[in-house]
């Protein structure tokens, strides 16, 4: 395949969405003071705290040794990343996130098209590495979408918004139409 691949353009693209998932969280819960971090506003509901902690000790299951063993290690516990223990500190599951996160673009970043087929297991399931990748892709995005419900539910009225601010698509709308004219303009 050559450098304009699809295969190609598809693992920058997914590179890309990761990354953004991730600063898109964290520009969410940077808004949070510890207390909201750990709170959940019922009791079925998972906190910020513990989405985090789900979606590392997914990442670290899923992408460690990723194409050469199931990602599901014998060494998750998964009922426990459901569980904040009282000493656990936001900046423990920070690095914990981190870690996590490393685990992907570690396994990812080298990643070439002629990999894209080949085949993984996830709990005793065959799929290709674009349906992992994808598997993937869908579950943090679900979990990054809930982080950031609860930070803007906690933050109210003091929310920094991370997209459009609502009732301002217009004046996005021009900005964007204003600096494509100035890129125009200029090249």
């Amino acid at each position: 395949m050559n450098d304009q691949s699809i295969g190609k353009h598809y693992l920058e693209d997914a590179l890309r969405t990761f990354r953004d998932y991730k600063k898109l969280a964290e520009r969410a819960f940077e808004q949070i003071d510890d207390e909201h971090f750990f709170r959940t506003i019922d009791d079925e509901s998972n906190s910020i705290a513990v989405n985090m902690k789900h979606m590392a000790g997914n990442m670290l299951s899923r992408w460690t040794d990723f194409l050469a063993s199931d990602g599901e290690k014998p060494e998750r516990d998964r009922d426990m990343e459901f569980v904040m223990l009282p000493e656990t500190t936001k900046a423990d599951l920070v690095a914990y996130w981190d870690k996590g996160w490393q685990s992907v673009f570690d396994a990812v970043e080298p990643l070439r098209p002629d990999d894209l087929l080949r085949t993984v297991t996830i709990r005793g399931q065959a799929h290709t590495v674009v349906q992992a990748i994808n598997r993937q892709l869908t579950h943090y995005a679900y979990h990054v979408g809930q982080i950031v419900y609860l930070a803007k539910h906690f933050r109210a009225s003091e929310w920094q918004t991370l997209s459009v601010p609502k009732n301002r698509s217009k004046e996005f709308n021009k900005y964007l139409d204003d600096k494509m004219k100035k890129s125009r303009a200029a090249s």
